[in-house]
């Protein structure tokens, strides 16, 4: 049987395996960061009468610059942004592949710092950009100081820096992002893609675009917005960045589905966002559980909590999964992740856990 091994690959791709979550038809999955709330009834009718009335015209291509949609992203976005700061395709992984395939490529470089997106090595890969892989400091936090040394050391062509962090839930200072941004020479992504469930009052990289050509803010509907199926993803930044991405998007992108399906999901923005808060409180039980089960939560901006303090991440993983629940194994020893859910959701996990400390 043929392999794609046997296949005339690219040198870089050989031996490599390709992005997977482990999926199961379990009653409570905690693993990818999906919003387990759902889309309110009223809005998924709207979405549904959206779609359909974009079915009539299917016969034509759909606006290739998506302008309508651009606006209303820039709309929600606030802090003065207009349609020419926006760009949008299909998840915001395509979002950052295209920026490699603009900004990156062969002989050029792209730092994170890790542990991180475990995307980011893989879309490098793909776009044939040399990954750098910095660790983070004590607890997985990154200061102004140590940020800017790192950067100034390697010099790399793109920045990415996840802010709150995947897998960690690590939010980032403004100062921080201040700079890395004085010390990369090139461009800096902050991936945003959880930004609806920090704290509130928390500020958005939103707030340095201005008078920062270089920087880009990465945005996504998956998470806060519960429209993982739909691949959705933003970003804001200088007009020149758009107009750079032009040269490497595929025509056309953005289907006339998906343009009317985030349009309608945006025009309820606020239904869509209710249930943020109750999600910031399931993952603040979390924390607290698990503490309380002498495990040990990191801060967490995010709509999932890490901790550490797993004997056995294996073994925790099979327990959990025995009771219809599960949750992310993202490889670092004696650490896991677990998606904040719904109250039930939450509640049948730390008993499962508190099960296991009995």
């Amino acid at each position: 049987m043929t392999t794609f091994d046997d296949l005339p690959l690219r040198d870089g791709l050989r031996g490599r395996s390709p992005y997977g979550a482990p999926q199961a038809p379990v009653p409570i999955s905690l693993n990818v960061n999906e919003n387990t709330h759902g889309i309110p009834e009223v809005v998924a009718h709207d979405i549904v009468g959206a779609v359909a009335a974009s079915i009539i015209g299917l016969n034509r291509y759909p606006d290739r610059e998506f302008t309508e949609l651009r606006q209303d992203f820039a709309a929600y976005l606030g802090h003065g942004m207009r349609a020419e700061n926006i760009w949008a395709a299909n998840g915001s992984n395509e979002v950052l592949q295209q920026i490699l395939l603009a900004f990156g490529g062969p002989g050029r470089t792209f730092l994170g710092f890790t542990p991180t997106y475990s995307m980011y090595p893989l879309l490098a890969m793909g776009t044939n950009t040399r990954w750098i892989g910095r660790e983070r400091e004590k607890d997985f936090e990154l200061s102004p100081e140590y940020i800017a040394r790192v950067i100034a050391e390697d010099a790399p062509d793109v920045v990415v820096l996840c802010s709150p962090n995947n897998p960690t839930g690590t939010p980032l200072t403004l100062d921080t992002i201040r700079a890395a941004y004085e010390a990369a020479p090139g461009i800096v992504i902050v991936d945003e893609a959880y930004a609806e469930f920090s704290d509130q009052g928390t500020p958005s990289a939103l707030e340095l675009l201005q008078g920062r050509p270089r920087l880009i803010v990465s945005r996504t509907m998956s998470k806060a917005f519960a429209f993982a199926g739909a691949r959705v993803g933003y970003l804001a930044a200088d007009p020149a960045i758009a107009d750079a991405l032009r040269l490497v998007r595929l025509p056309y992108h953005l289907s006339a589905l998906t343009q009317a399906a985030a349009r309608a999901a945006l025009r309820h923005s606020d239904a869509m966002l209710a249930v943020v808060d109750d999600i910031r409180a399931q993952r603040d039980r979390m924390s607290s559980g698990l503490a309380e089960l002498g495990y040990r939560p990191y801060r967490s901006g995010s709509n999932f909590v890490f901790f550490g303090g797993v004997d056995d991440t294996s073994a925790l993983f099979q327990h959990l999964f025995e009771r219809g629940i599960l949750i992310r194994d993202v490889g670092i020893d004696g650490h896991m992740r677990v998606t904040a859910g719904t109250e039930t959701e939450t509640s049948a996990f730390l008993d499962a856990m508190t099960a296991l400390r009995s």
